[in-house]
């Protein structure tokens, strides 16, 4: 995601920098490839605008790296957590950049990365900074202004993000399921004559989710932050942490699980005899 959105916005003339300081050979061939430009963090802080795209565990020590570096410096830049992160996550992160004096924007990326041709993702932004960035959709994205305070962005993307994988995390247990009872066959073959939206949906969605999974994983659980330890939904989306822990390790590994997903997503792409 963070290399497709750098590339959208060289493409529209924005000069993008990154650091790619420990990063391996395939990191920095994509980075090259995308357009942006290799940079210490001094530079960086230096920038107007600094998007923060990692995988929401490591949300937080970003925000303090660059607090770290922007404390340091006499310019003070917006910075926008982009970031799977909930509520409560989102104002830890508000309260790091705060005190290096810049300023936040809570943002959620909806959709998948940009290609050329297509508008997309949405970058939904919430907070009193939002209106100092409107110059992204300028340079390319599809900015949507949230009228909210910091985490109402975040929220939006959790609620969304709990109904879009938790329902691809749902299929993939319930095939997995039948698969070892031998119904997986039964099981396509209903969902195409009753919810043929469901079929058509697993058939993309088991397969893009299986290198993704363990990205997955600290996602579900800012899911479950989200909802709060005393709601009895929480423990739904902690067993969906279990889940894609379980299948990223076979990814990783023999992959017969994997192997069993993929087969029933090709099943329901496969035209009737």
């Amino acid at each position: 995601m963070g290399s497709a959105i750098a590339a959208r916005l060289a493409e529209h003339g924005c000069k993008v920098l990154t650091s790619l300081e420990g990063r391996s050979a395939a990191t920095q061939a994509r980075a090259a490839a995308s357009g942006m430009i290799g940079a210490g963090e001094a530079e960086i802080a230096a920038c107007d605008i600094i998007l923060s795209i990692v995988p929401p565990g490591e949300a937080v020590a970003l925000a303090e790296q660059l607090a770290t570096v922007i404390n340091r410096s006499a310019k003070k830049p917006v910075i926008v957590d982009c970031n799977a992160v909930n509520v409560e996550t989102i104002r830890t992160i508000e309260d790091i950049v705060l005190s290096s004096g810049a300023r936040l924007v809570d943002a959620a990326i909806i959709g998948l990365p940009p290609k050329p041709g297509t508008k997309g993702p949405a970058l939904y932004v919430s907070g009193e900074a939002a209106a100092d960035v409107a110059v992204l959709g300028q340079l390319g994205l599809d900015l949507r202004p949230i009228d909210g305070p910091i985490g109402a962005a975040s929220a939006l993307k959790m609620s969304y993000a709990g109904i879009n994988k938790g329902l691809t995390g749902l299929g993939a247990a319930m095939v997995l399921a039948a698969t070892r009872a031998g119904a997986a066959d039964a099981l396509r073959d209903e969902l195409a004559l009753s919810l043929p939206h469901v079929q058509a949906r697993l058939a993309n969605a088991l397969p893009d989710m299986l290198p993704k999974a363990y990205r997955w994983v600290a996602e579900m659980r800012e899911i479950a932050g989200f909802l709060g330890d005393d709601h009895p939904a929480a423990l739904i989306y902690e067993g969906f942490v279990r889940l894609f822990e379980h299948i990223a390790a076979d990814v990783q590994g023999e992959g017969t699980e994997a192997a069993q997903l993929v087969a029933f997503a090709e099943s329901c792409k496969a035209k009737p005899s």
